[in-house]
């Protein structure tokens, strides 16, 4: 099952729309890069698809179910089968990584399992077999304060992939890591989603790296979709419009500003 958003707003106490009338229709395995400037509504609209964060209006319909109008329980229930990877992960500084990767199955295990695996690692063997694809086995037992941001990264996305839910977001997965590792760790997650048939949105900030990994791509800007089409479709002219506020296209291993090849800095309006 994938997800649809109809209409959805989601306005802060303070007024700012963070979200505008979002209308967004996934199928069950298809793999979705978001992209558009920094602040555009990437991170909202995760969080939305989360069912961490209620809008103000619309409808959600996330795996069959619809967080905000179903019971907490089944609510709860429905969050278990989703798994968001967050650009600054939430890891508790002197967690060891094992616990860290073992914490995407809390949810899903009985209460007394997930209170032993805070004590003594339950199944170890399973969160060295997901760090080892992402190359960091070596550190199953290492503090969290002891990694740097890159392998906190790494360390988050072996957590949900050992989670296995059925709807995998990411929100800029790979900021804190270099071009070679951004790009491994792209096309793991691609790989993880078609292996399993399961769903994958990801929000990235390097243009090249969706254009590369993701048949679909989804434009936001200003907390509206810009454009919904297949990456050969996006033209020069779309990426120029949603980024213009930017001045630039930011791609894998350059600064935000820098153009890319063949292309003129862009001009803000």
């Amino acid at each position: 099952m994938g997800f649809s958003l109809e209409g959805v707003r989601l306005t802060h106490a303070n007024g700012f729309h963070a979200l505008r009338g979002v209308d967004l229709h996934v199928a069950a395995g298809e793999r979705v890069a978001l992209i558009g400037a920094s602040g555009a509504g990437k991170t909202t609209l995760l969080r939305v698809l989360a069912a961490s964060l209620r809008p103000t209006g619309g409808r959600v319909r996330l795996l069959g179910g619809e967080p905000w109008v179903d019971s907490p329980r089944v609510l709860r229930r429905l969050r278990s089968r989703i798994g968001l990877v967050h650009q600054s992960p939430p890891i508790p500084p002197r967690q060891r990584v094992v616990t860290a990767v073992l914490a995407g199955r809390l949810g899903q295990w009985p209460l007394w399992k997930a209170l032993a695996s805070l004590v003594l690692p339950v199944d170890p063997e399973g969160a060295a077999r997901e760090l080892a694809r992402l190359d960091m086995a070596e550190r199953l037992y290492a503090r969290c304060d002891r990694l740097s941001g890159g392998q906190l990264q790494r360390v988050a996305l072996a957590r949900v992939l050992y989670q296995q839910p059925e709807l995998l977001l990411a929100d800029e997965p790979v900021s804190a890591m270099d071009p070679a590792l951004s790009e491994l760790t792209v096309a793991l997650l691609n790989e993880e989603a078609v292996r399993r048939g399961v769903t994958l949105v990801a929000s990235l900030h390097a243009v090249d790296l969706a254009l590369r990994h993701f048949p679909r791509v989804v434009g936001v800007k200003e907390g509206a979709i810009a454009f919904d089409l297949p990456a050969a479709e996006v033209t020069e002219a779309l990426l120029r419009d949603l980024y213009a506020a930017e001045g630039a296209l930011p791609l894998a291993g350059e600064m935000p500003g820098t153009p890319a090849p063949g292309l003129p800095p862009l001009r803000c309006a």
